[in-house]
């Protein structure tokens, strides 16, 4: 079940099926890095202004699953106006700066996102643009990311499966708001 949190700005209840701290599993595969297992937890949060604040941390897993080493590391916020267009701006560890545009699809939780404009710092290794695709679906959040550099074509190259994480205080928060089922827990389902 999605709730609207009474604090969430307007603006934004289009988007609230983002909002939360999420984890998973994913496949990273792009020419010229070593295709590898990850693990990501993602957090989408709000603070009561007309944007979500976004963070990314992705981790190499070996075989069982342990993590081995970091991966990508990105941050940023995700704006959507009343003709559901979105912006968003990241920031990835490795250099980059990227503003994306997109839209919220109509009846449905996807969000398509392509880049508008590409910084990169001297260090940082070539790439040009991309586009992302998020969909909630059955409870899930899903992503696909597409990548191109000046030597390699526009192409998928990282995708994952993240479920919602609930956290002590939620289970707290949930618990606390139990107090008006019945008491004997039979009466409830008649």
């Amino acid at each position: 079940m999605i709730e609207i949190p009474s604090d969430l700005h307007p603006d934004l209840v289009p988007l609230v099926w983002l909002l939360g701290n999420w984890a998973g599993a994913g496949v990273t595969d792009f020419p010229g890095a070593e295709k590898a297992n990850f693990g990501q937890e993602v957090s989408f949060s709000h603070d009561g202004r007309d944007f979500i604040e976004y963070h990314s941390r992705t981790w190499v897993l070996d075989a069982e699953g342990n993590k081995v080493k970091p991966l990508e590391t990105e941050s940023g916020f995700w704006r959507i106006d009343k003709d559901r267009k979105i912006e968003t701006v990241m920031v990835r560890d490795e250099g980059v700066v990227e503003v994306w545009y997109g839209e919220l699809a109509d009846q449905k939780p996807q969000i398509d996102l392509a880049t508008d404009a590409v910084a990169r710092t001297a260090a940082s290794g070539p790439y040009s643009g991309g586009k992302r695709l998020y969909g909630y679906v059955k409870g899930d959040l899903m992503w696909v990311g597409e990548k191109q550099t000046p030597e390699v074509p526009l192409r998928p190259y990282m995708s994952a499966q993240l479920k919602k994480v609930v956290s002590p205080e939620d289970v707290a928060e949930m618990a606390r708001n139990l107090g008006d089922l019945p008491d004997d827990g039979i009466a409830f389902f008649k």
